[in-house]
């Protein structure tokens, strides 16, 4: 497109599922339902890691970490969303796109690097167990996750920027309930080379990453768990990791799904309820895996509800 048809957009159009009027009260209930579900359950999770002294271990110190990460993830879509259909409002500012689209990204990118440091959590208790509590030290935990922050903040920066360098037309339509980055660089009026350059470098080298270091994590267990010579010393440890496999069977699943469908590469609805999958049904539905396969999260839950008051410190192991 040339120049001359090139502005700088001040608002865009998120047009969301669907457009009948009569379907939004129930879109409504539902989003706010599974969102009210996904912030209790999290913070649940946590409050019974802080509250019980026996799960200040790394691995419930990873595990507080992600829900964490899921309540945030959760609240950078789906507010807006409900606050949207409320209103009768699809529009949404320049600027407030781009910010939407940033926490986005930070918060699936940590939580993408959460997974894979629990995976090499899992993967020092069951293939070095004599030497897990020297490996796995506090420096070392709070290390990782530190890392696993400045990774994300590096990503979700570099593409941030990378969107703020597009010029967009003056009537910008996104098809999609929240402000997602390859929606956005599709609309662009300039030239997106440049972009989708450093999306593939940030989805191989940052995305596929922590995916290998996952797998990797996941052979050498299995390896470890088949050369065990009882059937209930091999159910012990698999039942460590059962939690952890099956979220990040669900989250990677949905994601890749969603970004490697043939739709995805075009300019539709089609996108909207699939992301629904990994960016609102996958935490919401991480602490009901955890605490359901968990004894140890249901037992400091009933402990913490049994007393008028939880006030014990989170304290490091």
């Amino acid at each position: 497109m040339g120049h001359g048809n090139e502005t700088q957009t001040s608002e865009f159009l998120l047009l969301g599922f669907a457009e009948d009027p009569e379907v939004q009260p129930l879109l409504f209930g539902l989003f706010l339902s599974m969102y009210l579900v996904t912030c209790s359950g999290n913070l649940l999770i946590i409050l019974a890691i802080i509250s019980d002294s026996h799960l200040h271990t790394p691995m419930y110190f990873f595990l507080s970490n992600l829900s964490l990460c899921d309540i945030c993830l959760s609240s950078t879509t789906v507010p807006r969303m409900l606050a949207s259909i409320q209103a009768q409002s699809r529009v949404i500012t320049y600027a407030g796109c781009i910010t939407q689209m940033y926490f986005f990204l930070l918060f699936g990118g940590l939580e993408d690097f959460l997974l894979a440091v629990m995976a090499y959590d899992r993967f020092v208790a069951i293939c070095h167990p004599l030497h897990y509590t020297v490996i796995m030290n506090s420096r070392i935990c709070i290390l990782l996750v530190l890392g696993s922050w400045t990774m994300s903040f590096t990503q979700s920066c570099l593409q941030g920027l990378m969107v703020l360098r597009l010029s967009f037309c003056s009537h910008v339509e996104i098809p999609h309930f929240f402000c997602e980055l390859r929606q956005m660089v599709q609309l662009a009026c300039s030239d997106t080379f440049l972009n989708y350059l450093v999306t593939y470098f940030v989805a191989v080298a940052l995305g596929g990453g922590p995916l290998v270091g996952v797998l990797f994590s996941y052979c050498k267990i299995v390896s470890s768990i088949r050369a065990i010579s009882s059937s209930q010393g091999k159910y012990k440890a698999f039942s460590t990791c059962a939690s952890h496999l099956t979220v990040v069977s669900l989250f990677y699943c949905t994601s890749i799904g969603v970004y490697l469908s043939p739709a995805a590469s075009h300019n539709t609805y089609s996108g909207a309820p699939s992301s629904v999958m990994y960016t609102v049904v996958t935490p919401m539905l991480n602490p009901f895996i955890y605490s359901l396969r968990n004894k140890d999260i249901k037992g400091a839950l009933k402990k913490c509800f049994g007393r008028k008051t939880c006030k014990v410190p989170f304290v490091l192991w």
